[in-house]
């Protein structure tokens, strides 16, 4: 098997268990981390009721975008001739691509309480999931 680039490991290298536990840690920490960012927000006057900064939503919306970002950094390993460069590149276009849900509540309202505030901090939200997840998928895609 060809290792996919050099920080990388063969692809039936990993270990699920490792790479479970590392991406429930990184779970974990950028739901704990969410949770300050909607306290935050609340406390510098977005909405107390506004959806977007409810626990189910930031829980959800977390666990689902460290698992979604996992798959495509697995197949950009997988499939891309230089992983590495591919990845610099497309991780920042990825969270940018992540706002445009956030432009679009800000441009026409679609939800009740969307205020600056609210929206700033679903931003925010934003580049802590990737902030917590790129380095997490980094340490479980090393083989040990």
């Amino acid at each position: 098997m060809a290792t996919t680039s050099a920080t990388a490991a063969p692809v039936a290298a990993l270990s699920k268990p490792r790479v479970a536990v590392i991406l429930v840690v990184a779970v974990a920490i950028a739901i704990a981390l969410n949770a300050v960012v909607a306290t935050i927000a609340k406390a510098a006057g977005a909405p107390a009721d506004f959806g977007g900064l409810s626990v189910p939503a930031y829980v959800s919306m977390t666990i689902l975008g460290v698992l979604a970002g996992w798959i495509g950094w697995r197949l950009v390993e997988r499939h891309a001739r230089n992983p590495r460069r591919a990845l610099t590149i497309l991780v920042p276009v990825v969270l940018l691509l992540s706002f445009i849900p956030d432009i679009l509540l800000a441009v026409l309202q679609f939800m009740p309480g969307a205020t600056g505030t609210a929206i700033l901090a679903l931003v925010a939200m934003h580049i802590v999931v990737a902030a917590v997840a790129v380095p997490a998928y980094v340490l479980a895609s090393r083989s040990r």
